[in-house]
């Protein structure tokens, strides 16, 4: 991606009122977030190797990007947590633990899940996407708040496959 490509991108993303995007190419990875604040916008860069320069625009910096915050306490697991898998978000959005406010979640701590029974919802532009279990076990935690936003492969659940 060129510079004029990536201040296009800003730009779209400022006019659409998306407020992330994030592309990936082969030894490339940017993501744009937007974060709507009272009467101004500000938009937040992040680019891995090759670095991009800084732009002139206002609002916008580019940094390097750095490990997730969100994997990082799985890094210093303990043996107790070793024997657990991880179950990550495929994708970019809003999760949701249950089909609406009023409903019931669609799995809970302790509860037995089968391959291909819906665990969550993640929405994204608009769109709720049922995210199924991808093997069967039992869910020891849930890692991430309702109706919070989602990285692609953050981690939601901690599920013993045993």
């Amino acid at each position: 991606m060129n510079l004029n490509e990536i201040q296009d991108l800003i730009k779209f993303v400022a006019k659409s009122g998306v407020t992330e995007v994030e592309i990936e190419q082969k030894d490339f990875k940017i993501t744009i977030k937007s974060e709507k604040q009272k009467a101004d916008s500000q938009i937040i860069v992040q680019a891995a190797a090759p670095v991009v320069p800084q732009m002139a625009a206002p609002a916008v910096a580019a940094a390097p990007v750095a490990a997730p915050a969100t994997q990082a306490p799985a890094a210093p697991a303990a043996t107790e947590d070793s024997k657990y898998v991880t179950f990550k978000s495929p994708m970019i959005g809003t999760f949701y633990r249950s089909s609406g406010p009023d409903k019931e979640p669609f799995v809970s701590v302790g509860q037995s899940i089968n391959k291909g029974e819906t665990v969550c919802i993640i929405e994204a532009m608009k769109l709720f996407n049922e995210i199924e279990a991808e093997f069967t076990g039992k869910i020891v935690k849930v890692l991430v708040d309702d109706a919070s936003p989602v990285e692609y492969d953050q981690p939601l659940f901690l599920i013993d496959p045993a």
